[in-house]
């Protein structure tokens, strides 16, 4: 009998070379525009029911299987087997261990400070948290300053845990240190790295 481990669960990219090379692209893109939304859909991508379709396009962009992937109970979560499926990338429950994790909208934990944020000698080796939005319009707004933002751009994503957008500000006063974020909606993205700075215009 087969091992059930090795069965594919479900389609990824239709053109794995050509769809993970234009996906890095838009991210690359979204990182050095902070605020920008970028589309990451691809025409006959099977994603999983459990994950918007930006943050499986981004996990099977940039994990491998030396980049473990924080998904709530690791190893048991839906997505997990098809994750290591189409990346090598193994899931862990543990937030220290990730290089990349996906937070479902709403969670209230882990805490970001609770990932991998480098060290002053590798501050690269630090974990990058995608993050998922209800949608990006109608929540409180907020304007961003810093490195690729010509002046400053506002944004107003919903559905985020109390609370968030002070630990995002604790996470940039961490710079070098840090982790880099990305939030998403569907198959759209926008990218948060430690660098830009925020500041709230309206209540949470």
């Amino acid at each position: 009998m087969r091992d059930p481990v090795m069965r594919d669960p479900g389609r990824g990219f239709a053109d794995p070379i050509f769809d993970s090379q234009a996906t890095y692209r838009k991210l690359q893109d979204a990182l050095a525009r902070p605020g920008l939304i970028q589309s990451l859909d691809r025409d006959g991508f099977g994603t999983v029911e459990v994950l918007p379709m930006a943050a499986a396009a981004t996990l099977l962009t940039l994990a491998d299987y030396t980049t473990p992937v924080w998904l709530p109970g690791g190893g048991d979560h839906p997505a997990a087997p098809w994750l290591a499926f189409h990346s090598g990338a193994k899931a862990t429950a543990e937030p220290l261990e990730a290089s990349f994790a996906f937070l479902a909208a709403g969670v209230t934990e882990p805490a970001l400070c609770d990932f991998a944020a480098g060290d002053e000698c590798y501050p690269d080796r630090s974990a990058t948290v995608l993050v998922e939005c209800r949608d990006f319009f109608y929540g409180p707004r907020l304007r961003l300053y810093g490195p690729g933002i010509r002046s400053s751009v506002d944004v107003a994503p919903a559905g985020l845990r109390p609370g968030f957008w002070q630990e995002v500000e604790t996470n940039a006063a961490r710079f070098p240190l840090g982790i880099d974020l990305f939030l998403v909606v569907g198959a759209k993205i926008i990218g948060l790295p430690r660098t830009t700075q925020i500041t709230m215009l309206e209540t949470v």
